[in-house]
């Protein structure tokens, strides 16, 4: 594999400690060191047709997660709306305990910076898998 993913930020390596919460191969690069601020950014790198499980990240106040898309297409979709195409430039922003998925297209890799909105009482809650019939339909 040429390591000639992740745009400008890089591939980083193997998302290894989260992979039972994805359908494909990700990649982590962290930008920002938790011990030295309240603020996580990672550049998170998709292979095509990878995505993450549902997931909430729960909150009493504050919180959620912002995507700004990098490098590649991909999509986003929240529960109940119909799945939104991302290209670089688009940004995402998820507000606290909405359910949601996001990941590569089809064809093509896909990174993001996922930040991790800071707020009180936060949590990740990983549900069930966007199922390939459910991709498919993409």
């Amino acid at each position: 594999m040429e390591n000639n993913h992740g745009g400008f930020f890089g591939l980083g390596e193997p998302n290894i400690n989260f992979a039972k919460y994805f359908i494909g191969n990700s990649y982590l690069n962290p930008l920002t060191d938790m011990n030295k601020t309240n603020i996580f950014i990672a550049n998170v790198t998709f292979e095509p047709k990878c995505r993450n499980n549902w997931h909430i990240h729960h909150a009493s106040k504050g919180g959620g997660q912002i995507l700004i898309c990098v490098d590649g297409e991909g999509w986003y979709q929240e529960e109940g709306k119909k799945p939104q195409k991302l290209k670089v430039g688009d940004v995402v922003s998820i507000p606290a305990n909405v359910k949601h998925w996001h990941g590569a297209s089809s064809s093509k890799w896909f990174s993001h910076l996922a930040i991790e909105v800071p707020g009180e009482d936060t949590s990740t809650e990983w549900c069930e898998p966007v199922s390939d019939e459910e991709y498919d339909k993409l």
